[in-house]
């Protein structure tokens, strides 16, 4: 009786051995996802921005709330922070970017188009991943401001202390 329990056991750690191993031989496969209009979408975050972005087939305009992105970001900085995306995968001048940016200041709506301008490319091209990946633009930056506790003057600043 101890024999059937035996090779039953067996078995099913083998057919589990075979599960584990045809799983990890496969990679997963990206996909292309465009909407109706051929636009790839993609939401990107940083601070307390939130960046929806669109990319298509175009010069390379990249639009933001409706201006050039030189109108609305004025500092050079962040308007190359903006286009990295399109000049490390060399696609600067074969994307128009069309994105909209609430919240945080300049500098984290910069961090944010960055994202979703990231993660669009992936959408419309699975392939830039491996490109994009390396520099950390697909990585979402997490850090966001302290909040402010009670007895203090800011998040961690002590009132000025006196003894007498």
């Amino acid at each position: 009786m101890t024999d059937v329990t035996n090779t039953e056991a067996a078995t099913g750690f083998d057919a589990l051995k075979g599960l584990t191993a045809s799983a990890e031989s496969e990679a997963p496969v990206h996909v292309q996802k465009l909407d109706a209009q051929g636009r790839a979408y993609s939401t990107g975050k940083r601070k307390n921005a939130i960046a929806r972005v669109w990319v298509k087939p175009g010069s390379g305009k990249i639009t933001v709330n409706g201006k050039d992105v030189g109108a609305y970001f004025a500092r050079p900085v962040l308007q190359m922070m903006v286009a990295q995306p399109l000049t490390v995968s060399e696609r600067a001048t074969q994307y128009d970017v069309v994105c909209t940016v609430e919240g945080s200041g300049l500098s984290g709506q910069a961090g944010a188009i960055r994202h979703g301008l990231s993660h669009a490319l992936t959408h419309y091209e699975p392939e830039l991943r491996k490109v994009l990946k390396p520099h950390g633009f697909l990585t979402r930056d997490s850090r966001v401001v302290e909040r402010k506790k009670y007895g203090r003057a800011k998040a961690r600043r002590s009132f000025q202390f006196s003894k007498r």
